[in-house]
């Protein structure tokens, strides 16, 4: 099939990634991407940290340029919602009423904030953070003596307690588990991560649930389940997200958490792909369908749709990896938190370290604090068999430990 027009559904990083990938891969028709948002596509990553600290502008964040886009004819309808897919006439609609014609189409819908009841007459005090305007809303409100209550401890979570905290704001973190964090690095890790959160003065407290919150004039009340009340200025709740499934769904795609896709993005309907934090893709390693909600996935999801289009290599399914800065610590994770061993190379109690997860001798992920170059390496060491001794010795360069067939085994 050849293609004329290819549209995107989101504007957002995957399908701005999809959209250079497919002009550096020589693409010369026609590209739209459509986003219920009126901005251009932007990076998310900055909105909890240095763009809600004022450290940067909303130029900065921008991922395709006037200049870039007017160059590249990449055209982009912003402020638009698209009701549903006609894959038999080929066409996307609006719902305006309008119809645009598409020989393929990539829905990149992300997803919205999950939200909880709240009540009371100022629920303007109770925000989340998922967009430019929410972190613009937010940002209005942080300054010295501010309180702050963060209901969920997941790294959003906890980024906006870094920002909020050097800002001036006294902040409170309520997590309903024990440890933050600890359901994906497991309870060590998150340990750490908590312990770097309370030595710069956030109030974090596990175990908590949420029974209401109820909005005030002068400020927000939080009733925890057993009775006990926490008063705030200003609460953000970060529970999740939940993947905008709805194009999908009005358009009879396949959907079970996400917008089912096999393992090169393809949806239940020819020429219909999904990508980024709504796609739950079929991973091979894992055996079964998996949606991903990091800046990484989306963006190398994007790039191999895009390549999948264009009758390349398609698959993605690399080991997951992303990152948090909080406090000048940079914390990387990378693979899974399955494991039946800690491996640390550095200590904990010197503030940089990288923790290896070993699963019977298997190398199943990796932790850094402040060891940011050591995450490449262990992506590479995902799924193989290692000596713990080489992998603790710092002598040992982790690269090499890639070409050691004595010490080095894939296993799946």
């Amino acid at each position: 099939m050849t293609l004329n027009t290819i549209v995107t559904i989101g504007a957002g990083q995957t399908a701005a990634v999809a959209a250079r990938t497919l002009r550096r891969r020589g693409f010369d028709g026609r590209i739209l991407l459509v986003g219920d948002e009126s901005h251009a596509p932007y990076q998310r990553p900055p909105l909890s940290k240095e763009f809600l600290a004022g450290q940067e502008d909303r130029e900065s964040l921008m991922l395709l340029p006037d200049a870039w886009r007017d160059k590249q004819n990449v055209e982009l309808l912003t402020g638009t919602t698209v009701t549903r897919i006609d894959a038999s006439g080929g066409s996307v609609e609006l719902s305006d009423g309008r119809s645009i014609a598409a020989d393929a189409v990539l829905i990149a819908t992300g997803g919205r904030p999950r939200t909880m009841p709240v009540n009371g007459p100022a629920p303007k005090r109770v925000h989340y953070l998922r967009t430019i305007d929410d972190a613009e809303r937010l940002a209005a409100h942080l300054r010295p003596g501010v309180g702050l209550v963060l209901i969920g401890g997941g790294f959003v979570g906890l980024e906006i307690a870094a920002t909020a905290t050097a800002l001036g704001a006294e902040v409170t973190v309520l997590e309903a588990d024990q440890v933050p964090l600890a359901r994906i690095l497991g309870p060590e890790m998150g340990e750490v991560c908590t312990r770097l959160q309370r030595e710069n003065g956030v109030t974090v407290r596990g175990g908590v649930r949420v029974d209401t919150v109820t909005t005030r004039p002068d400020g927000v009340l939080i009733a925890l389940e057993g009775g006990e009340v926490i008063s705030a200025d200003v609460v953000v709740v970060g529970i999740g997200i939940v993947p905008n499934v709805e194009v999908a769904q009005a358009s009879g795609l396949a959907v079970d958490g996400g917008i089912l896709v096999d393992a090169q993005g393809r949806t239940s309907t020819p020429h219909v792909y999904a990508a980024g934090d709504v796609a739950a893709r079929f991973s091979d390693a894992a055996g079964r369908h998996v949606r991903v909600e990091h800046f990484d996935n989306a963006s190398k999801q994007g790039a191999a749709t895009a390549n999948l289009m264009l009758g390349r290599v398609g698959v993605v399914d690399p080991a997951h990896w992303f990152w948090s800065d909080q406090f000048g610590k940079n914390i990387q994770f990378t693979g899974a938190a399955r494991y039946t061993d800690l491996v640390f190379r550095g200590s904990a109690d010197d503030g940089e370290f990288t923790a290896f997860y070993l699963d019977s001798g298997v190398v199943r992920g990796a932790f850094t604090l402040d060891r940011g170059d050591e995450i490449s390496a262990a992506r590479e060491l995902i799924g193989r068999s290692i000596a713990p001794a080489r992998l603790a010795d710092e002598d040992v360069d982790l690269f090499d430990l890639m070409d050691d067939d004595e010490e080095l085994v894939t296993v799946s």
